[in-house]
């Protein structure tokens, strides 16, 4: 069903991308990185020996320098891609895009010599010239990082070069992806009237209450994958050929490597989580098989994952979810509650459905304005309130940060702790609906919201870690077809979802449709999010116990994110990542929801 939602408002960033203040902007860019490359060449003659006060200095300057370049580019590319993922049709976005991205790689290839002068200094002089400089000293963990990074860094001409290809190679293929997934539509019949729908409207009727028409919706979206397949699969094949060669020449152990490093965890984490995922894959069945006997089945559809249970006799309104968020934020922290009303005021979020719109949601910082863009595509249904209040919980995140001063620099914080705040968020707003409702029927509702959304982070992320590694391995040795494909994430659904769901009805077209698979230089854009709701889910266990006192440490928590790895920051609330029990415990909580529901 589609409801009446808000589009974004971006006119306090720029008038217009045809106006002046925004082409001052740009003009501004380009001398800025032109000042940054004079400054850089006479920065990067100092080594490890010259004396800390002067090196002092010239770190300081650095990274001041970059706040300053990312300041910019962190307003602009928003800007601009503010229209280019809500109206895949405009040109001229689309070319503002294209000639920014070109001028991007000036900036990615100063960063990169930035980096690998670093590299050179060493931790030790890093750590005296800091010592002599404020600016240098904020940025300690940032320099400290970049030396460390440094290691796997290709020659600088290399660096160059494939700074510059990427816009046609890697780059140009995550645009293909996302142009053909927006521009595809269907006609297809919904309450006796036939209508052209964009694909992200079709991928939402997953949730509707009928099943015939949630098995219309699964068959129609497979045909339409069909006839786009095979360009999708070339995407792919574009995106992991160029990420392996990178990986390889950098001396990357595997494709998982980079991965860890950019999210700020080890292997040890990894394998920990991984491990009390597979473990928790029991629990996750008796939900499936729970659910496939109310719906009267003995097992599930994939058509049937996202069915809602129970009955909510509720379909809200844009302002009914507005006002609902708001009220429970509120609960949580007024000042929480205050930031909410404060985005929907402001159209901070675009929430209406159509096409040319790209699907699913995100949020993004716009650094000039400090303030937040939201991306959302709202069709009233519980699920789509909850989405709404994870974007929001990203929006406070950036807002803790900005409240706390954080230059650029210190903002960079890795998918692994982004996820925090969005999915405390969204949980503060499924328990309020669960404290309220009375009914049984309505609690299986909300439980099945809850658990239908825990499934997916843990098992359906599960298969798409094991589809990504296996695309990584096979790609090495010749690319894939758009079979090659389907049949990988068939395996990989089957492995993780095991007797939960009927296997004849998999979706094997899974990977056409999700842009994390086709981010150049950001590869397994999956796990970090069971990263997220597994230690969400810890922390507001430990906001029952503390109530309002928890709330500052928590603040302080969002404000720090880009400045230490998430080990130590987990410290700080006694939690220990690199043990299996941290994630079994919060997979606990989770279990006894499980438990609720199979008894409803």
């Amino acid at each position: 069903m589609t409801v009446s939602a808000t589009r974004w408002d971006m006119t306090n960033v720029y008038p217009s991308l045809e106006s002046k203040e925004f082409k001052i902007a740009i003009k501004k860019y380009k001398s800025a990185l032109d000042e940054m490359e004079v400054f850089f060449k006479k920065a990067s003659k100092a080594d490890s020996k010259t004396e800390p006060k002067k090196l002092g200095k010239l770190l300081g300057e650095s990274v001041d320098r970059f706040n300053a370049l990312f300041e910019l580019s962190n307003t602009i590319n928003p800007y601009i891609y503010s229209f280019v993922t809500t109206d895949s049709h405009n040109q001229n976005a689309m070319r503002a895009l294209s000639e920014f991205e070109q001028m991007s790689v000036q900036a990615s290839v100063l960063n990169t010599k930035f980096q690998a002068w670093v590299g050179t200094l060493g931790k030790a002089a890093i750590k005296k010239a800091a010592k002599t400089s404020d600016s240098a000293k904020a940025h300690e963990f940032a320099l400290n990082e970049a030396a460390e990074q440094s290691k796997y860094l290709m020659s600088e001409a290399e660096e160059i070069l494939a700074a510059e290809l990427t816009l046609s190679g890697g780059n140009a293929f995550g645009k293909l992806q996302g142009t053909v997934t927006s521009q595809l539509t269907v006609d297809f019949e919904l309450d006796g009237k036939t209508q052209k729908m964009p694909m992200p409207a079709l991928i939402n009727l997953r949730s509707h209450p009928d099943e015939a028409t949630r098995r219309r919706g699964y068959e129609a979206e497979n045909i339409a994958w069909e006839g786009v397949k095979e360009t999708l699969a070339a995407c792919m094949n574009g995106v992991k050929g160029e990420t392996l060669i990178l990986d390889k020449k950098r001396g990357r152990e595997d494709a998982v490597h980079a991965s860890l490093d950019f999210a700020r965890i080890d292997r040890a984490t990894l394998d920990a989580m991984l491990g009390a995922m597979k473990d928790s894959f029991p629990m996750f069945k008796r939900y499936f098989k729970h659910k496939a006997k109310l719906i009267g089945k003995e097992k599930l559809a994939w058509w049937d994952i996202s069915a809602p249970m129970g009955k909510t006799g509720k379909v809200y309104s844009f302002d009914e979810a507005r006002d609902f968020i708001a009220e429970n934020f509120n609960k949580f922290s007024p000042e929480l509650g205050a930031f909410a009303k404060r985005a929907f005021d402001n159209n901070w979020i675009d929430a209406e459905q159509r096409e040319g719109k790209r699907g699913g949601a995100f949020c993004m910082g716009v650094s000039r304005v400090k303030e937040s863009r939201i991306l959302a595509n709202f069709d009233g249904s519980l699920d789509q309130v909850g989405t709404l209040a994870h974007e929001l919980g990203h929006a406070f995140h950036n807002e803790c940060a900005y409240q706390a001063n954080k230059t650029e620099l210190q903002q960079a914080t890795p998918m692994t702790l982004a996820e925090t705040a969005s999915i405390m968020c969204e949980t503060i707003v499924t328990e309020a609906v669960l404290e309220q409702v009375t009914d049984p029927q309505e609690i299986l509702a909300v439980l099945e919201a809850q658990m239908n959304n825990a499934s997916q982070v843990v098992v359906d992320i599960y298969s798409r870690y094991l589809f990504e590694k296996e695309v990584f391995e096979r790609r090495a040795k010749s690319e894939l077809s758009a079979d090659d494909l389907n049949d990988i994430m068939e395996r990989a659904q089957k492995a993780a979802y095991g007797e939960g769901l009927d296997e004849k009805y998999l979706q094997k077209f899974m990977w056409t449709w999700k842009p994390h698979y086709y981010t150049s230089g950001f590869s397994f854009y999956n796990y970090p999010y069971t990263f997220g709701l597994l230690f969400a889910t810890g922390l507001y266990a430990i906001y029952q116990k503390r109530g309002a006192e928890f709330v500052p440490a928590y603040k302080a928590l969002l404000a720090a994110t880009g400045e230490a790895r998430a080990a130590d920051l987990a410290d700080q609330f006694g939690i220990n990542i690199r043990t299996k029990k941290f994630w079994a415990d919060s997979l606990a909580i989770i279990g006894k929801r499980v438990d609720r529901y199979c008894q409803l």
